[in-house]
């Protein structure tokens, strides 16, 4: 099985939340291509990756389930990062890159502790685990 064919797999048999989890560090990993492209001085790999890390979090936006009152606190976040994005591309700014990457691993750190949560309450009763 090739590596593409791999990641197709992982992605069709994946749950929602696992779904969620690849959103994150796909974003992550943008990110950081991103802010290295800056660093190199390559302006369209750094516009390139921004904007991958931009439509990651339109699609967390896009497909977030608005029946939890907690999703009214995070849409602003999600907001506020996509207009940081926009921010450090048009100044080529590091920093920004950093608050949005850092703000964005909390955000996957937390839906992790989610899963395992869920998955010990969902597969962990009745059984000595």
């Amino acid at each position: 099985m090739s590596i593409q064919a791999y990641q197709n797999y992982s992605v069709e048999t994946a749950s929602p939340g696992e779904l969620t989890l690849m959103l994150y560090n796909g974003c992550i990993k943008f990110i950081k291509i991103a802010r290295k492209a800056i660093e190199d001085q390559e302006i369209e790999k750094k516009n390139t990756n921004i904007q991958k890390a931009q439509k990651i979090i339109q699609e967390l936006m896009v497909t977030m389930n608005q029946d939890y009152a907690i999703s009214q606190e995070i849409l602003p976040l999600y907001d506020y990062m996509n207009r940081r994005l926009i921010e450090a591309n048009t100044k080529n700014d590091v920093i920004i890159l950093d608050e949005v990457h850092g703000m964005v691993e909390e955000f996957r750190d937390t839906w992790k502790q989610v899963i395992i949560a869920t998955r010990k309450a969902h597969y962990g009763q009745g059984r000595n685990a």
